[in-house]
């Protein structure tokens, strides 16, 4: 299905925009318990709307909310559902088989222990109210443009918020967990299509994990502490394709989109996953999903090649901006980028957008405000040139 009233080659956003200063603090009271979720949202109202406007000023097609409300795209579940409770990494290492060894992972990675926070179940998990129909709701009072709301998807809640030694009481293991983070993505899909939503996109990043770190079978780091696995990413990957389709089974009405990159916490490039999307093209086609949103604006993420077996068999948000540097990536660069990706797919197949968010975690703003729009504006200089050729 098409988005009504979008271009060719619409310019959208994965989701996060920077918070402002005042902002962080307003959430870190809200956290301390401080701040009611009131208090804090009137507060928060004002950062949605100016990342609306920053949007709108660099020629964004769809927007977002810039996830000014959520600590991180996946731990804002804490408001929303009762039987979770939100800790740090830190707090988390006393359940860590090897505590020093987990520690020293998080340094490896430029991942600091108390400033990325988890989402973990201590009870049974049902909605204290919708994940993010509030969100969309505010969104829509403030712009004319089409919406896009980003959710967690399943593989990502259920995998990051079982924690052993804390979440079996509640849900003996991964599956039965998995079973209502389901229903609950399920049921808020349906929200967000009946208020009007344009586009939900689930973002899965950790699925790279399983594909490029898979020797790591108890504890891991990638967007979050991660439960154990089998290990088998034939094994995780079918689990992740089978959890998405049961997400949106039967639902119709709404673009849907699923995210995969390979972190986006850090600027040291060096620390991030490096690997082809090669071995996950055939689990993400098997997703009953709209589009791929997918990082391809730095050599890392490797080639647009590896869709030529696959060529026009779904959309592709491409990313043709790198969110965590400086460089304003220059608009024939970017058609340069987008003519490849048409090798493999048809120009109303192609949306543009950055490689990921610019600000995925609160306390870990990889960009400014400036940066981010002076990137976005390049993006949407190019679609200009692209919607002229074709």
């Amino acid at each position: 299905m098409t988005i009504p009233g979008v271009p060719l080659f619409p310019v959208t956003v994965v989701g996060s925009w920077p918070r402002p200063s005042w902002l962080l603090e307003a959430l870190r009271k809200r956290q301390a318990g401080q701040m009611t979720f009131e208090e804090f949202n009137r507060g928060a109202d004002r950062a949605v709307v100016e990342a609306l406007r920053y949007q709108e000023e660099a020629g964004v097609d769809i927007v977002s909310d810039g996830e000014q409300r959520r600590d991180n795209f996946y731990s804002f579940v804490v408001e929303k559902l009762e039987g979770v409770t939100l800790m740090t990494l830190a707090e988390l290492m006393e359940h860590v088989k090897d505590t020093v060894a987990f520690d020293q992972v998080l340094r490896n990675l430029d991942a600091p222990a108390f400033a990325i926070k988890n989402p973990t179940v201590v009870d049974k998990v049902q909605p204290r109210m919708p994940l993010a129909l509030d969100e969309y709701l505010f969104a829509r009072e403030h712009t004319k443009k089409p919406i896009k709301v980003t959710l967690p998807g399943p593989y990502l809640l259920t995998r990051s918020m079982w924690v052993a030694g804390i979440s079996e009481a509640a849900y003996p293991t991964l599956d039965s967990l998995a079973h209502d983070i389901v229903h609950i993505l399920h049921d808020e899909l349906i929200r967000l299509r009946d208020a009007g939503a344009a586009f939900v996109q689930f973002d899965e990043p950790v699925l790279t994990d399983v594909v490029f770190r898979p020797e790591v079978k108890e504890r891991t780091f990638m967007c979050a502490s991660m439960a154990a696995s089998s290990g088998d990413p034939a094994v995780e990957l079918a689990s992740a394709t089978q959890l998405i389709n049961q997400v949106v089974d039967g639902v119709t009405g709404v673009h849907t989109g699923l995210h995969v990159c390979r972190g986006n916490w850090s600027r040291r490039e060096d620390v991030l996953l490096t690997g082809s999307y090669a071995p996950l093209v055939e689990p993400m086609l098997g997703m009953h999903i709209d589009q791929l949103v997918l990082e391809f604006s730095i050599p890392r993420a490797g080639e647009l090649s590896v869709f030529q077996p696959y060529a026009r068999q779904r959309e592709i948000g491409l990313g043709v901006a790198n969110p965590r540097s400086d460089e304003v990536e220059p608009p024939d660069a970017i058609v340069a980028r987008v003519d490849e990706a048409l090798e493999y797919f048809d120009p109303g197949q192609v949306y543009l957008n950055p490689d990921c968010g610019f600000g995925t975690f609160a306390e870990r703003i990889l960009n400014t405000p400036d940066v981010a729009t002076a990137k976005l504006r390049s993006i949407a200089q190019a679609a200009q040139t692209l919607r002229a050729r074709y």
